[in-house]
Protein backbone atom coordinates (compact mmCIF):
# COMPACT_ATOMS: atom_id res chain seq x y z
CA UNK A 1 0.00 0.00 0.00
CA UNK A 2 1.20 3.78 -0.86
CA UNK A 3 0.27 6.63 1.86
CA UNK A 4 0.13 9.78 1.63
CA UNK A 5 -0.36 12.96 3.57
CA UNK A 6 -2.60 16.00 1.94
CA UNK A 7 -1.32 18.85 4.02
CA UNK A 8 -2.35 22.61 3.04
CA UNK A 9 1.29 22.66 1.70
CA UNK A 10 0.78 19.65 -0.83
CA UNK A 11 1.00 15.92 -0.80
CA UNK A 12 3.91 13.79 0.50
CA UNK A 13 4.71 9.79 0.33
CA UNK A 14 5.18 8.39 3.62
CA UNK A 15 5.43 5.06 4.48
CA UNK A 16 3.03 2.56 5.94
CA UNK A 17 4.69 2.87 9.94
CA UNK A 18 4.12 6.27 10.08
CA UNK A 19 0.08 6.42 9.61
CA UNK A 20 -0.56 6.68 13.33
CA UNK A 21 1.48 9.35 13.67
CA UNK A 22 0.07 10.92 10.36
CA UNK A 23 -3.64 10.51 11.35
CA UNK A 24 -2.77 12.58 14.78
CA UNK A 25 -1.56 15.44 13.25
CA UNK A 26 -4.05 18.58 12.60
CA UNK A 27 -5.60 19.78 9.16
CA UNK A 28 -3.73 16.60 7.42
CA UNK A 29 -5.71 13.87 5.37
CA UNK A 30 -4.22 10.63 5.41
CA UNK A 31 -5.28 8.86 1.80
CA UNK A 32 -4.11 5.02 1.66
CA UNK A 33 -3.93 3.81 -1.81
CA UNK A 34 -4.08 -0.49 -1.77
CA UNK A 35 -3.37 -1.46 -5.35
CA UNK A 36 -5.29 -4.86 -4.61
CA UNK A 37 -6.41 -6.13 -1.09
CA UNK A 38 -5.49 -9.02 0.60
CA UNK A 39 -5.66 -10.73 3.96
CA UNK A 40 -2.17 -8.79 4.79
CA UNK A 41 -3.64 -5.60 3.58
CA UNK A 42 -7.06 -6.21 5.38
CA UNK A 43 -5.85 -6.90 8.11
CA UNK A 44 -3.29 -4.08 8.66
CA UNK A 45 -6.12 -1.94 7.77
CA UNK A 46 -8.12 -3.31 10.36
CA UNK A 47 -5.68 -2.20 12.75
CA UNK A 48 -5.42 1.15 11.85
CA UNK A 49 -9.10 2.25 11.18
CA UNK A 50 -12.45 0.14 12.80
CA UNK A 51 -13.74 -0.97 9.64
CA UNK A 52 -16.51 -3.67 9.42
CA UNK A 53 -15.03 -7.02 8.62
CA UNK A 54 -17.75 -7.37 5.57
CA UNK A 55 -16.86 -4.13 3.92
CA UNK A 56 -13.32 -5.30 4.33
CA UNK A 57 -13.89 -8.54 2.62
CA UNK A 58 -16.10 -6.36 -0.12
CA UNK A 59 -12.33 -5.22 -0.80
CA UNK A 60 -11.03 -8.41 -1.62
CA UNK A 61 -14.17 -9.76 -3.46
CA UNK A 62 -15.51 -8.28 -6.86
CA UNK A 63 -18.41 -6.56 -6.32
CA UNK A 64 -20.61 -6.47 -9.70
CA UNK A 65 -22.62 -3.82 -8.46
CA UNK A 66 -22.13 -0.25 -6.87
CA UNK A 67 -22.62 0.26 -2.96
CA UNK A 68 -22.17 2.26 0.19
CA UNK A 69 -22.63 1.36 3.71
CA UNK A 70 -22.51 4.45 6.25
CA UNK A 71 -20.40 3.73 9.49
CA UNK A 72 -20.54 5.86 13.05
CA UNK A 73 -17.21 7.90 11.77
CA UNK A 74 -16.65 6.74 8.47
CA UNK A 75 -18.29 6.02 5.06
CA UNK A 76 -17.66 2.51 2.78
CA UNK A 77 -18.62 3.09 -0.93
CA UNK A 78 -17.94 0.82 -4.20
CA UNK A 79 -18.13 2.65 -7.95
CA UNK A 80 -16.97 1.09 -11.29
CA UNK A 81 -15.24 3.12 -13.85
CA UNK A 82 -15.48 1.39 -17.55
CA UNK A 83 -13.19 -0.23 -19.72
CA UNK A 84 -13.71 -1.26 -23.36
CA UNK A 85 -12.86 -4.76 -23.98
CA UNK A 86 -13.08 -6.95 -27.56
CA UNK A 87 -16.44 -7.11 -28.99
CA UNK A 88 -18.12 -4.69 -27.39
CA UNK A 89 -17.56 -6.33 -23.96
CA UNK A 90 -17.15 -3.48 -21.20
CA UNK A 91 -14.96 -4.16 -17.63
CA UNK A 92 -16.36 -3.28 -14.68
CA UNK A 93 -13.24 -1.19 -12.91
CA UNK A 94 -14.15 -1.22 -9.51
CA UNK A 95 -12.84 1.16 -6.83
CA UNK A 96 -13.80 1.04 -2.66
CA UNK A 97 -13.34 3.89 -0.41
CA UNK A 98 -13.13 4.40 2.88
CA UNK A 99 -14.11 8.23 3.74
CA UNK A 100 -13.36 9.28 6.95
CA UNK A 101 -13.11 13.08 8.59
CA UNK A 102 -9.38 12.86 7.92
CA UNK A 103 -8.16 10.25 5.88
CA UNK A 104 -9.35 8.23 2.66
CA UNK A 105 -8.65 4.62 1.74
CA UNK A 106 -8.62 4.17 -1.61
CA UNK A 107 -8.61 -0.15 -2.24
CA UNK A 108 -8.60 -1.09 -6.21
CA UNK A 109 -11.17 -4.22 -6.51
CA UNK A 110 -9.85 -7.41 -8.57
CA UNK A 111 -10.09 -7.18 -12.17
CA UNK A 112 -9.80 -9.33 -15.14
CA UNK A 113 -7.05 -10.67 -15.70
CA UNK A 114 -7.22 -9.48 -19.70
CA UNK A 115 -7.14 -5.60 -18.12
CA UNK A 116 -3.82 -4.53 -17.69
CA UNK A 117 -3.80 -3.59 -13.74
CA UNK A 118 -2.46 -0.03 -14.25
CA UNK A 119 -5.67 0.71 -15.77
CA UNK A 120 -6.81 0.21 -12.12
CA UNK A 121 -5.22 3.20 -11.45
CA UNK A 122 -6.32 5.35 -13.83
CA UNK A 123 -8.24 7.88 -11.62
CA UNK A 124 -6.39 7.77 -8.48
CA UNK A 125 -2.68 8.88 -10.44
CA UNK A 126 -4.38 11.27 -12.38
CA UNK A 127 -5.62 13.19 -9.04
CA UNK A 128 -2.30 12.42 -7.46
CA UNK A 129 -0.72 14.11 -10.74
CA UNK A 130 -2.77 16.97 -10.38
CA UNK A 131 -2.10 17.63 -6.72
CA UNK A 132 1.63 17.15 -7.05
CA UNK A 133 1.28 19.85 -10.32
CA UNK A 134 -0.34 21.97 -8.14
CA UNK A 135 -3.87 22.13 -10.80
CA UNK A 136 -5.90 21.54 -8.05
CA UNK A 137 -6.03 22.00 -3.95
CA UNK A 138 -7.78 19.72 -2.29
CA UNK A 139 -8.82 20.32 1.20
CA UNK A 140 -10.49 17.27 2.59
CA UNK A 141 -10.96 13.69 2.56
CA UNK A 142 -14.43 14.21 0.67
CA UNK A 143 -12.44 16.65 -1.97
CA UNK A 144 -10.07 13.74 -2.62
CA UNK A 145 -12.94 11.27 -3.16
CA UNK A 146 -15.10 14.00 -4.98
CA UNK A 147 -11.45 14.61 -7.28
CA UNK A 148 -11.17 10.71 -8.03
CA UNK A 149 -15.21 10.03 -8.82
CA UNK A 150 -15.36 13.06 -11.22
CA UNK A 151 -12.40 11.21 -12.98
CA UNK A 152 -14.56 8.38 -13.68
CA UNK A 153 -17.07 9.98 -14.73
CA UNK A 154 -14.81 12.20 -16.80
CA UNK A 155 -13.87 8.70 -18.14
CA UNK A 156 -17.12 7.18 -18.75
CA UNK A 157 -18.02 10.36 -20.71
CA UNK A 158 -15.50 9.86 -22.99
CA UNK A 159 -15.95 6.36 -23.83
CA UNK A 160 -19.50 7.45 -24.46
CA UNK A 161 -18.14 9.99 -27.10
CA UNK A 162 -16.00 6.73 -28.36
CA UNK A 163 -18.65 4.93 -28.77
CA UNK A 164 -20.55 8.03 -30.27
CA UNK A 165 -17.96 8.37 -33.12
CA UNK A 166 -17.89 4.53 -33.81
CA UNK A 167 -22.08 4.00 -34.35
CA UNK A 168 -21.38 7.55 -36.28
CA UNK A 169 -19.32 5.95 -38.42
CA UNK A 170 -21.00 2.58 -38.89
CA UNK A 171 -23.96 4.82 -39.66
CA UNK A 172 -22.34 6.21 -42.67
CA UNK A 173 -22.05 2.59 -43.75
CA UNK A 174 -25.08 1.79 -43.14
CA UNK A 175 -26.67 4.86 -45.43
CA UNK A 176 -23.99 5.17 -48.34
CA UNK A 177 -26.08 1.71 -49.51
CA UNK A 178 -22.46 0.47 -50.82
CA UNK A 179 -22.67 -2.70 -51.98
CA UNK A 180 -19.31 -3.92 -51.12
CA UNK A 181 -20.68 -3.72 -47.77
CA UNK A 182 -21.36 -6.62 -45.35
CA UNK A 183 -24.77 -6.48 -43.79
CA UNK A 184 -23.10 -9.05 -41.08
CA UNK A 185 -20.35 -7.37 -39.91
CA UNK A 186 -22.10 -3.98 -39.88
CA UNK A 187 -24.67 -5.66 -37.93
CA UNK A 188 -22.14 -6.93 -35.59
CA UNK A 189 -20.82 -4.15 -35.32
CA UNK A 190 -23.48 -1.78 -34.41
CA UNK A 191 -24.77 -4.95 -31.90
CA UNK A 192 -21.26 -4.82 -30.02
CA UNK A 193 -21.53 -0.40 -29.57
CA UNK A 194 -25.03 -0.81 -28.38
CA UNK A 195 -23.95 -3.35 -25.85
CA UNK A 196 -21.10 -1.16 -25.09
CA UNK A 197 -23.21 1.92 -24.75
CA UNK A 198 -25.57 -0.50 -22.42
CA UNK A 199 -23.03 -1.25 -20.31
CA UNK A 200 -21.90 2.69 -19.64
CA UNK A 201 -25.35 3.33 -19.04
CA UNK A 202 -25.43 0.58 -16.12
CA UNK A 203 -22.58 1.60 -14.73
CA UNK A 204 -23.55 4.62 -14.55
CA UNK A 205 -27.24 4.35 -12.83
CA UNK A 206 -25.42 2.20 -10.39
CA UNK A 207 -23.25 5.06 -9.29
CA UNK A 208 -25.27 7.96 -9.32
CA UNK A 209 -28.05 5.47 -7.06
CA UNK A 210 -25.32 5.00 -4.96
CA UNK A 211 -24.59 8.57 -4.69
CA UNK A 212 -27.82 9.98 -4.57
CA UNK A 213 -28.56 7.70 -1.51
CA UNK A 214 -25.12 8.94 0.32
CA UNK A 215 -26.75 12.33 -0.39
CA UNK A 216 -29.98 11.46 1.31
CA UNK A 217 -28.51 9.93 4.43
CA UNK A 218 -27.28 13.76 5.04
CA UNK A 219 -23.66 14.95 6.41
CA UNK A 220 -23.02 11.99 8.46
CA UNK A 221 -19.53 11.54 9.89
CA UNK A 222 -17.44 13.86 6.86
CA UNK A 223 -18.20 17.33 6.37
CA UNK A 224 -19.65 18.40 2.89
CA UNK A 225 -20.61 14.92 1.78
CA UNK A 226 -24.08 15.27 1.55
CA UNK A 227 -24.07 17.92 -1.47
CA UNK A 228 -20.80 16.47 -3.19
CA UNK A 229 -22.66 13.20 -3.59
CA UNK A 230 -25.73 14.51 -4.83
CA UNK A 231 -23.26 16.70 -7.64
CA UNK A 232 -21.87 13.28 -8.52
CA UNK A 233 -24.96 11.53 -8.41
CA UNK A 234 -26.60 14.53 -11.19
CA UNK A 235 -23.13 14.03 -13.22
CA UNK A 236 -23.58 10.38 -13.61
CA UNK A 237 -26.81 11.02 -14.31
CA UNK A 238 -26.03 12.90 -17.44
CA UNK A 239 -23.83 10.14 -18.73
CA UNK A 240 -27.02 7.87 -18.20
CA UNK A 241 -28.92 9.65 -20.21
CA UNK A 242 -26.02 10.25 -22.75
CA UNK A 243 -25.82 6.28 -23.14
CA UNK A 244 -29.24 6.22 -23.35
CA UNK A 245 -29.90 8.79 -26.14
CA UNK A 246 -26.95 7.59 -27.97
CA UNK A 247 -28.09 3.84 -27.50
CA UNK A 248 -31.59 5.04 -29.25
CA UNK A 249 -29.25 6.31 -31.48
CA UNK A 250 -28.22 3.21 -32.30
CA UNK A 251 -30.94 0.75 -31.81
CA UNK A 252 -32.51 3.04 -34.51
CA UNK A 253 -29.92 2.58 -36.97
CA UNK A 254 -29.99 -1.49 -36.34
CA UNK A 255 -33.89 -0.84 -36.78
CA UNK A 256 -33.58 1.14 -40.64
CA UNK A 257 -30.69 -1.29 -41.27
CA UNK A 258 -33.09 -4.17 -40.84
CA UNK A 259 -36.08 -2.73 -42.38
CA UNK A 260 -34.41 -1.50 -45.51
CA UNK A 261 -32.77 -4.65 -45.94
CA UNK A 262 -35.98 -6.81 -45.50
CA UNK A 263 -37.39 -4.26 -47.90
CA UNK A 264 -34.80 -4.94 -50.57
CA UNK A 265 -35.57 -8.47 -50.07
CA UNK A 266 -38.94 -8.93 -50.46
CA UNK A 267 -38.47 -6.66 -53.49
CA UNK A 268 -36.15 -8.84 -54.72
CA UNK A 269 -38.40 -12.72 -53.70
CA UNK A 270 -41.71 -10.74 -55.27
CA UNK A 271 -38.93 -10.31 -58.45
CA UNK A 272 -38.11 -13.85 -58.06
CA UNK A 273 -41.50 -14.89 -58.38
CA UNK A 274 -42.70 -13.03 -60.71
CA UNK A 275 -39.49 -14.21 -63.00
CA UNK A 276 -40.57 -17.97 -62.20
CA UNK A 277 -44.24 -17.22 -62.99
CA UNK A 278 -42.97 -15.87 -66.27
CA UNK A 279 -40.57 -18.88 -67.26
CA UNK A 280 -43.37 -21.12 -66.02
CA UNK A 281 -45.60 -19.80 -68.87
CA UNK A 282 -42.64 -19.68 -71.48
CA UNK A 283 -42.10 -23.77 -70.80
CA UNK A 284 -45.87 -24.30 -70.99
CA UNK A 285 -46.23 -22.26 -74.19
CA UNK A 286 -43.01 -24.43 -75.87
CA UNK A 287 -44.19 -27.75 -74.22
CA UNK A 288 -47.53 -27.20 -76.30
CA UNK A 289 -46.07 -26.20 -79.81
CA UNK A 290 -43.79 -29.23 -79.51
CA UNK A 291 -47.06 -31.22 -78.52
CA UNK A 292 -48.74 -29.86 -81.67
CA UNK A 293 -45.08 -30.24 -83.64
CA UNK A 294 -45.18 -33.66 -82.21
CA UNK A 295 -48.18 -34.77 -83.78
CA UNK A 296 -47.80 -34.53 -87.65
CA UNK A 297 -44.17 -36.13 -86.78
CA UNK A 298 -45.54 -38.59 -85.53
CA UNK A 299 -48.33 -39.09 -88.61
CA UNK A 300 -45.82 -38.55 -91.34
CA UNK A 301 -43.37 -40.99 -89.67
CA UNK A 302 -46.19 -43.31 -89.79
CA UNK A 303 -46.59 -42.98 -93.92
CA UNK A 304 -43.43 -42.60 -94.66
CA UNK A 305 -42.78 -46.13 -93.59
CA UNK A 306 -41.92 -48.01 -96.84
CA UNK A 307 -44.36 -50.77 -95.59
CA UNK A 308 -47.65 -51.04 -97.40
CA UNK A 309 -51.01 -49.25 -95.77
CA UNK A 310 -54.33 -48.82 -97.52
CA UNK A 311 -53.61 -45.59 -99.89
CA UNK A 312 -50.23 -46.27 -99.70
CA UNK A 313 -48.46 -44.56 -102.62
CA UNK A 314 -51.84 -43.50 -103.97
CA UNK A 315 -52.90 -39.32 -103.88
CA UNK A 316 -56.08 -40.79 -101.17
CA UNK A 317 -53.23 -41.77 -99.04
CA UNK A 318 -51.50 -38.80 -98.79
CA UNK A 319 -54.88 -36.71 -98.35
CA UNK A 320 -55.79 -38.87 -95.37
CA UNK A 321 -52.50 -38.32 -93.94
CA UNK A 322 -52.43 -34.62 -94.51
CA UNK A 323 -56.27 -34.54 -93.10
CA UNK A 324 -55.23 -36.49 -89.69
CA UNK A 325 -51.73 -34.29 -89.41
CA UNK A 326 -54.55 -30.95 -89.79
CA UNK A 327 -56.84 -32.61 -87.45
CA UNK A 328 -54.36 -33.49 -84.68
CA UNK A 329 -52.69 -30.85 -84.73
CA UNK A 330 -56.19 -28.25 -84.60
CA UNK A 331 -57.96 -30.61 -81.95
CA UNK A 332 -54.15 -30.02 -79.67
CA UNK A 333 -54.14 -26.24 -80.03
CA UNK A 334 -57.85 -26.40 -78.89
CA UNK A 335 -56.99 -28.64 -75.95
CA UNK A 336 -54.27 -27.15 -75.00
CA UNK A 337 -55.73 -23.13 -75.52
CA UNK A 338 -58.34 -24.32 -73.33
CA UNK A 339 -56.01 -24.78 -70.32
CA UNK A 340 -54.17 -21.74 -71.00
CA UNK A 341 -51.24 -23.25 -71.86
CA UNK A 342 -51.34 -21.04 -75.29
Amino acid sequence: MIVYALRPTGLTEHVPKEVPDLLDEPDTVVWIDVPQCDEAASEQLGQWFPFHALALGDCMARNHISKFHFYEDHVFTVLHAPKLGTGGHVHYVELDQFIGANYLVTVHGPVNPVVAPEVAHIDTDHVRRRILKGDVALRTSWDLSHAIASSMIRRETQLVADLARESGRIEQQVTDDDPDDDPATLLEDLFQVGHALLTVRTIATHSAETCRAVARRGTGPVAGLAARAAELADRFDMVRTMADGQGEFVRGVIDFYQARTSTHLALATEELAATSVRQNDDMRRISAWVAIIAAPTLVTGFFGQNVPYPGFGQLSGFIVSSGIIVVAAIVLYVLLKARRWL
